[in-house]
């Protein structure tokens, strides 16, 4: 398994695997299917360009991309001390492997290093168990919860706020 940053030659494989995502998991991610899929793809390779506040990371199994997740640090005066994750995802077929863990590690130290970063924060269905044993591993912690956070198709799905305090 090889986990890089992904730059807008990777956008054909990230759409892919995203509207995977978006499909298999619609309850987990703040956008559906329909709205992306027809995004061009020009619009994924600009969402691609890294930058030191914002990038999103990749693991291959060999050539297939098999998980990513995405990183977007505050850009206000008052919250540039935080930064979050978005659009964590690893394929069905390679769950229980770790790579959901490496990820995230991975993304934590890269952000970790980035000047005046304090906390990580991310949103996580209530109900999904295996995601939020993997981010406490990690060392976040729940510190708050909304109910009724995303509706799709008439239900409604809980959302636990997590944090990772860096300091």
């Amino acid at each position: 398994m090889d986990i890089r940053r992904l730059t807008s030659e990777d956008a054909v494989s990230y759409r892919a695997l995203r509207l995977r995502s978006l499909q298999e998991n619609p309850e987990a991610f703040l956008v559906t299917y329909d709205s992306e899929v027809s995004k061009p793809i020009e619009e994924i390779q600009h969402k691609l360009q890294s930058s030191s506040n914002r990038f999103t990371l990749g693991c291959f199994d060999k050539q297939e991309l098999v998980g990513m997740v995405t990183f977007v640090r505050e850009q206000h005066l008052k919250t540039i001390h935080k930064g979050n994750i978005y659009a964590m995802y690893v394929s069905p077929s390679c769950r229980g492997q770790k790579i959901g863990k490496a990820l995230m590690k991975e993304l934590v130290q890269r952000a970790s290093v980035l000047e005046g970063l304090e906390q990580i924060g991310l949103t996580v269905i209530s109900e999904n168990r295996a995601a939020k044993q993997l981010y406490i591993s990690l060392g976040f912690t729940v510190c708050g919860l909304e109910k009724n956070a995303l509706k799709y198709e008439g239900q409604y799905w809980d959302e636990e706020k997590m944090v990772l305090e860096l300091i």
